[in-house]
């Protein structure tokens, strides 16, 4: 093991680092957050874009999360320079339909909201909404492979986080309710 006091991380400027080369990649929050919104529209009618950025944020600021969209953006990058070995360069620069390394990091992002999150991840990746559109769109020669995935589970873990939290309120007010009607 390596001395700990050589090295310390600043959690600051990783937070910051992600959200710069995300933005470098043409990835917002708000677009994440439209994602969660196209998830979660149809179970909450009422749900606003504010409530989606505020559960994005939330997923966004765990470390795991953080760890994840740039280890997956240094993929990207380094495909579209030429770097990786063969094969797995051509792999990742064509998004291999049998690769499945870009989903299975992805998937250590959703696994930390459950199986609504497995879910919602399932069905964003299938259909590919919003700015997933644009991640897949290889016009612009940038290579999204990881990239495209990585958004699709902070939307999905999102929109989990967003649904558990609704639940827990239902919970409370039927748990107030019932004590209202025995008192």
């Amino acid at each position: 093991m390596s001395d700990p006091g050589a090295y310390a991380l600043d959690s600051r400027k990783v937070a910051e680092a992600t959200d710069k080369w995300l933005a470098q990649r043409g990835v917002t929050r708000t677009q994440i957050a439209e994602l969660v919104l196209f998830l979660q529209k149809d179970y909450f009618p009422d749900m606003t874009m504010e409530e989606c950025e505020e559960s994005v944020a939330a997923v966004m600021n765990k470390r795991e999360v953080q760890n994840a969209i740039l280890t997956g953006i240094q993929l990207d990058m380094l495909a579209e320079e030429g770097k990786l070995l063969p094969p797995l360069q051509d792999m990742i620069a064509n998004d291999e339909g049998l690769y499945g390394c870009d989903e299975i990091l992805a998937l250590s992002i959703v696994n930390v909201y459950g199986s609504i999150g497995f879910t919602n991840f399932g069905y964003v990746d299938k259909v590919k909404p919003g700015v997933l559109v644009k991640l897949n769109d290889r016009t612009d020669g940038e290579i999204h492979t990881f990239l495209d995935d990585i958004v699709g589970a902070i939307a999905a873990s999102a929109a989990s986080r967003f649904a558990h939290r609704k639940q827990e309120q239902r919970e409370e007010l039927a748990r107030l309710g019932n004590k209202k009607n025995e008192g």
